[in-house]
């Protein structure tokens, strides 16, 4: 089945860009509904400001719901210095050392942007020698240097920041020659603009559906209760579209769709897992099973809120996952096309 690798990537290169760390997510969000609008797909949003697009299959009473969520890692200011550099505090969970060296922008409550360069408050071996080196690397030993000539609390202050401004981080996006994606945030845009695509080709397509499926866009993952309410009401089956993580004593690949067999919040559907991998056996789609031990999901946070529902968890894998990560257009295109063979799936 041929898919337009170019769209996706548009698709993906849009949403990347727009930063949109959890709770602040709204001009994410704005896009994903103006892309919506072009393809003349109806969409809900829930009092959250989750995206919800159903298209209606044959059974409208057993519903099948994929999720993808928006939201992503960041930062808020959490206090001004002697000195006017800036402490913050994370939104999300990611290590001090992921971010350090890295540049990033302050936008205030009237959308005002101030750039700025995360350090260490030992930046220097050259001042600081060993010292810098050993420095742990938690919020309390790191802090945003501004872009400006300030000098004290009152400078920064003058500027227009001030506590609970957020903080994202550049996510230096880069699509490679040979299908390698490098970018912040991968998790969980990637798996977002796989559902786009996914919804503008079953549309484009009139592929009929077993099942009537909505396709669930969420806004608060990384702090765990994207999908925790306004799942639509007839939903059976809820399968999170986030992603694999590759790397020591794990079988997930970036080239493959990964299917969670088991994460922190224990086994997934044993009988949704099967269909899942029957399909990709039926369709010579490349797939890996894994278990992640410090992962959550969309699936997770609906299951731990009440939803009597069966979970399943897929994605490309993404290496170096809550930091510089890296995936591939062949993970990528296997996860699509495991979600439309399931869509279409009896």
């Amino acid at each position: 089945m041929k898919y337009n690798d170019e769209k996706i990537k548009y698709y993906l290169n849009n949403i990347l860009t727009i930063p949109s760390p959890s709770g602040f997510t709204e001009k994410v969000m704005d896009y994903i509904k103006e892309e919506l609008y072009i393809l003349n797909v109806p969409y809900s949003v829930t009092n959250k400001g989750a995206v919800v697009v159903t298209l209606e299959g044959k059974n409208k009473d057993y519903e099948r719901v994929f999720s993808a969520h928006i939201d992503t890692l960041g930062a808020m200011v959490k206090s001004i210095k002697s000195n006017g550099c800036v402490s913050f505090l994370p939104i999300g969970g990611f290590m001090m050392n992921s971010i350090e060296g890295e540049n990033c922008t302050i936008e205030n409550l009237y959308d005002k942007k101030i750039t700025g360069t995360v350090q260490s408050t030992k930046p220097s071996v050259h001042i600081s020698g060993d010292e810098a080196r050993e420095l742990k690397r938690t919020p309390e030993n790191m802090e945003i240097v501004l872009d400006e000539k300030v000098f004290s609390k009152e400078d920064t202050k003058n500027l227009g920041i001030e506590v609970g401004d957020f903080i994202y981080f550049n996510t230096r996006t880069v699509f490679t020659p040979n299908g390698f994606i490098k970018s912040r945030y991968l998790d969980d845009k990637a798996s977002a603009a796989i559902l786009l695509y996914a919804i503008k080709y079953l549309v484009e397509n009139s592929i009929e559906l077993p099942y009537t499926t909505s396709f669930f866009i969420s806004n608060y993952e990384e702090v765990g209760h994207g999908a925790s309410a306004a799942l639509p009401k007839n939903t059976k089956e809820f399968i999170s579209v986030d992603m694999g993580a590759p790397g020591l004593d794990q079988n997930s690949s970036e080239y493959a769709v990964c299917i969670c067999a088991k994460d922190s919040s224990g086994p997934y559907d044993l009988e949704l897992r099967k269909k899942l991998v029957s399909i990709c056996n039926k369709n010579t789609i490349p797939y890996k099973i894994d278990i992640y031990p410090y992962y959550g999901s969309d699936a997770s946070a609906a299951l731990r809120a009440g939803w009597d529902i069966k979970t399943a968890l897929i994605g490309t894998g993404v290496f170096a996952s809550h930091g510089y990560e890296r995936t591939h257009m062949d993970g990528i295109l296997a996860t699509l096309d495991l979600i439309i063979k399931y869509c279409q799936a009896e």
